[in-house]
């Protein structure tokens, strides 16, 4: 079998651009042709981007097929306006699908049994919610970066992927420019939150 015929074609932007339009005039067909056309890619492109200590009863499949299932609902907002932009879209959902994944296992620990005799830790409520309020800020600057700054920082503090991941994910040619890429999203991170407090 030749090399060439083992690489899947890729989508032709004009068919694309036709199913969306059927698609929007309620075309049923065009929704099920549209996800044969773009799932395969889309799981591909999204293997082993979840964490596996988030993983439970998460697949990669499934987690991919909620989250272009559940933007196929925006889709009348979308505006293909380059070739592949319609991947782009759905990766950036399967990413956040896959950001609130993450947070969602975070905040469930694992149930442990607290021994009687441990101490209280002494955070005063002051101390709490001044907590909060920094991880408020820092959510806050998040949002005012650029979807490719927040998608480093997100990826390399919250997801801790390596910068050999990050490479990966950020579509970047080597670990380092991975990691100037990081360095760049958090200094912008940084002016956001100092020019809000």
């Amino acid at each position: 079998m030749p090399a060439d015929s083992a690489r899947p074609a890729p989508l032709d932007p004009e068919a694309t651009a036709t199913l969306l339009a059927r698609m929007r005039g309620g075309d049923a067909d065009a929704v099920d042709r549209l996800l044969k056309r773009c799932l395969p890619p889309l799981r591909r492109w999204a293997h082993g981007r979840l964490p596996a200590y988030a993983r439970d009863l998460n697949e990669t499949a499934d987690v991919v097929q909620d989250a272009v299932i559940s933007s196929l609902r925006h889709l009348d907002r979308f505006e293909p306006r380059h070739e592949g932009a319609l991947q782009a879209y759905f990766r950036q959902a399967i990413l956040r699908r896959i950001i609130d994944i993450v947070r969602q296992h975070r905040r469930r620990p694992v149930p442990v049994e607290v021994p009687d005799s441990l101490a209280d830790d002494g955070t005063s409520p002051l101390d709490r919610v001044i907590g909060e309020q920094n991880i408020e800020r820092f959510d806050a600057a998040l949002l005012k970066l650029r979807p490719e700054d927040r998608e480093a920082i997100v990826c390399r503090l919250e997801l801790q992927y390596s910068y050999e991941e990050l490479a990966v994910a950020l579509d970047k040619p080597t670990p380092n420019a991975a990691r100037v890429a990081v360095t760049r999203a958090l200094r912008r991170l940084a002016q956001e939150i100092q020019a809000n407090t």
